[in-house]
């Protein structure tokens, strides 16, 4: 069987081995509902409350602050509408960069009141000073920006952002999908600064989709975006997926321990590909500034990146165009038209995102189908550009 070459751990990762031995068991013969109160139940109680632990101890947070979701999309929108729901309607400070799972909720608050300021970005993807200091100005009661870029990659400075915005007496939350297993973290130190809700999601890490967590500090508060039985500190009521919980609690403790051997593999295979991207005449975005270990973002001016994924999965490499959440809406990526990037440039933009599976061989057969794909996508155009009579 044909498996192509994977360069999309962005998008998603494989599931753990070790996560999948975990969870297996919740699958099978312990299959009681955490609220029930015979021993099958808590049996599934203890299997949650240890992986709420685990999730906890993996991002020094308290576990009272981790709040289980079906993922980072519900996270996210947990603590938008949550928190919106509590306060008269007012402004919401969101990055230019951020994912649509914060950006659609904003959308949606702006239907009901509230006035969405969006923070500027720029050239290198990073928040623009000026216009945040301008954005607290309006005194935001809310303001979300991510830690480190889906697509390009850039990690944003958020604890000293959230001291800046402890001025406007604002709730900020930040999106740490994307950081939370290539970056240490610490929602104490985060908290400590002045964040008050972090996002996470279990298939970034190697554990399964399907689970997710809000991690936020108790003096926030959120209106439950699905009322019921009062699950999850009355938060996220409906019965637990037990096995996805435990998968994310292993996740995250695996996750922990893989930080610091696999970021410099990782980094040296990026600076791999840059090397050999940039000789090929590639602009390699934000790449002056700090960026996860593992995420490349580039573009060839001419060519759609659409269509380079499309030849390059059917030569055996996995890669993206921009975030994969948004692949059914092929548009110029929003991050890079944010950046000042032409539309055009935006359109040939691909995504490469490693993980530890991947090897430098993989990355010289890269080159190789690379080089086939652009050398015969050029004879088309120059085919097409051949006038007829």
């Amino acid at each position: 069987m044909f498996t192509p070459v994977y360069f999309d751990h962005n998008a998603t990762t494989p599931l753990d081995t070790r996560v999948l031995d975990g969870m297996l068991p919740y699958l099978t013969q312990h299959y009681g509902n955490a609220s029930s109160r015979h021993e099958y139940g808590r049996a599934a109680r203890r299997a949650i409350d240890e992986a709420r632990q685990r999730v906890a101890c993996a991002v020094g947070a308290h576990p009272t602050e981790v709040i289980f979701t079906s993922g980072g999309s519900e996270a996210n929108n947990l603590f938008i509408k949550g928190a919106a729901a509590m306060l008269a309607p007012g402004t919401l400070a969101i990055s230019a960069i951020e994912h649509p799972c914060v950006r659609e909720p904003a959308r949606q608050l702006a239907r009901c009141g509230w006035q969405v300021r969006e923070i500027a970005v720029d050239a290198d993807c990073r928040i623009a000073s000026a216009d945040f200091s301008a954005a607290l100005a309006e005194k935001p009661a809310l303001v979300s920006v991510m830690l480190a870029n889906n697509e390009t990659g850039v990690v944003q400075d958020v604890t000293k952002l959230a001291a800046q915005a402890q001025s406007a007496h604002a709730w900020f939350h930040t999106d740490a999908v994307q950081a939370f297993g290539k970056l240490p973290l610490s929602f104490r130190v985060f908290n400590a600064a002045g964040v008050h809700a972090m996002t996470l999601s279990a298939h970034k890490i190697g554990g399964p989709k399907g689970a997710g967590a809000l991690v936020v500090d108790k003096r926030v508060d959120l209106q439950a975006l699905i009322a019921g039985g009062g699950h999850e500190r009355g938060l996220r009521s409906g019965t637990e997926n037990v096995a996805a919980i435990v998968g994310f609690g292993l996740a995250a403790e695996l996750a922990v321990e893989r930080i610091k051997g696999q970021a410099a593999g990782l980094l040296a295979l990026r600076t791999e590909l840059e090397d050999g991207l940039v000789a090929r005449g590639a602009v390699i975005f934000a790449s002056a500034v700090q960026r996860l270990p593992n995420t490349i973002y580039f573009s060839f001016d001419g060519f759609d990146g659409e269509t380079l994924v499309a030849w390059l999965d059917r030569a055996g490499f996995a890669v993206a165009a921009g975030a994969a959440c948004s692949s059914a809406h092929p548009e110029p990526s929003k991050v890079l038209l944010a950046m000042g990037v032409s539309p055009a440039l935006a359109r040939a933009a691909v995504r490469i995102s490693l993980g530890a599976g991947n090897t430098q061989q993989q990355v010289r057969d890269f080159f190789r189908a690379l080089d086939n794909t652009l050398l015969q996508l050029k004879g088309l155009v120059a085919a097409v550009a051949v006038p007829t009579h």
